[in-house]
């Protein structure tokens, strides 16, 4: 016996807010996974930074542990804007797309000390900025 159900008649516009809310959700989705690596690497350069090896002559030499909580702070704030995305909140679109371009920042000058791991960072950063402008421009 077959449930199949009948064919919806066309909705103008359905499909491009099923396309921004799907966009939406994975700039959201996306920026609450950055911020848990930024907390991540917080806590690692906090509490051990003896971990991370430095090349001579950086020109962002500053302590790993202030490091630690720079990039600590910053993922407080990207998962409070993360949530606030998947909470549909207006504000956070902005703002999700400011502590993006932070967060990678961020992640630039810490190339020194662990490079994998800032380049996976940046690379979610610049998927989190074309998620919420695609979005932005679909509105």
């Amino acid at each position: 016996m077959s449930t199949a159900s009948a064919p919806r008649p066309f909705e103008p516009g359905l499909e491009e807010a099923t396309w921004s809310f799907g966009v939406v959700t994975f700039a959201a989705v996306t920026l609450v996974t950055v911020s848990i690596f930024q907390i991540l690497q917080a806590i690692a350069a906090i509490a051990r930074d003896e971990v991370f090896v430095t090349g001579i002559n950086y020109a962002y030499a500053i302590d790993v542990s202030t490091w630690g909580w720079i990039h600590l702070g910053l993922g407080v704030i990207a998962l409070a804007v993360g949530l606030g995305l998947l909470a549909d909140m207006t504000w956070a679109r902005v703002a999700g797309i400011v502590v993006a371009v932070l967060v990678a920042l961020a992640n630039f000058a810490w190339l020194p000390y662990y490079p994998l791991w800032s380049m996976l960072v940046i690379a979610f950063s610049v998927l989190v900025i074309w998620a919420l402008t695609a979005q932005m421009q679909e509105a």
